[in-house]
């Protein structure tokens, strides 16, 4: 038995001692760096959750539905502060309406300041008065513009062309032909040379004053 024990330890193709297993590899050293910056960076965010989660009760479910309250609130702060910086302004988030209904009550609380409007008409009439009529009717063009881009900010763009900003579908059509009598006046006067006379500014002026009424943009 002794002999045949020998003989067995003497086979090398047996093995009876486990050599142990190899390491595992490593991370790559910038790996193991980027994550020790993360944890020292998020170091501070963890304390803080931890804090917060120190003033809620035990029971598991009460902190799921606290938890989820905090996250609402904080995506929802996260949405206002986005509308503040894209829009300028701030604006809580809400369900959005269908679009039919949108568009409906965004007709009806719209309309342009009537101040401004007539402001405007003085400074075209005191052009006018003094014979400059081109200079009256490119005034008009201008505040028509301007008027537009705030019933469609959207819409008026510096690229944008009168003759194209004219034939913009987002246009009604009523506002459309308003703002194409006036713009093509100007188109004429500059462009084609064409003196423009006491009618045609009598005409501009009763276009932008149909153009800055609400109705215009009902149509």
């Amino acid at each position: 038995m002794a002999a045949a024990h020998e003989a067995l330890k003497a086979d090398p193709s047996i093995q009876f001692n486990l050599q142990p297993a190899p390491p595992p590899p490593r991370a790559p050293q910038w790996l193991r760096d980027l994550f020790e910056w993360l944890a020292e960076v998020l170091e501070p965010v963890g304390r803080f959750i931890q804090w917060i989660g120190s003033f809620m009760p035990d029971a598991p479910y009460a902190r799921i539905l606290l938890w989820t309250v905090l996250i609402g609130a904080a995506v929802g702060l996260a949405y206002m502060i986005y509308r503040r910086i894209e829009e300028g302004e701030w604006r809580l988030p809400r369900r959005r309406r269908p679009v039919y209904l949108a568009a409906e009550a965004e007709e009806e609380s719209w309309a342009p300041e009537a101040a401004p409007a007539r402001s405007w008409l003085r400074e075209a009439d005191a052009l006018a008065a003094q014979g400059l009529y081109a200079e009256a009717v490119h005034h008009l063009l201008f505040r028509s513009i301007e008027d537009i881009g705030r019933r469609r900010p959207r819409l008026v763009r510096p690229a944008l062309t009168s003759r194209e900003l004219a034939r913009a579908e987002a246009l009604p059509a009523p506002a459309q032909s308003l703002f194409s009598r006036i713009a093509g006046l100007v188109e004429r006067s500059l462009f084609g040379g064409r003196p423009v006379a006491e009618a045609d500014w009598t005409a501009a002026r009763a276009a932008y004053a149909d153009l800055v009424t609400p109705g215009t943009w009902r149509g």
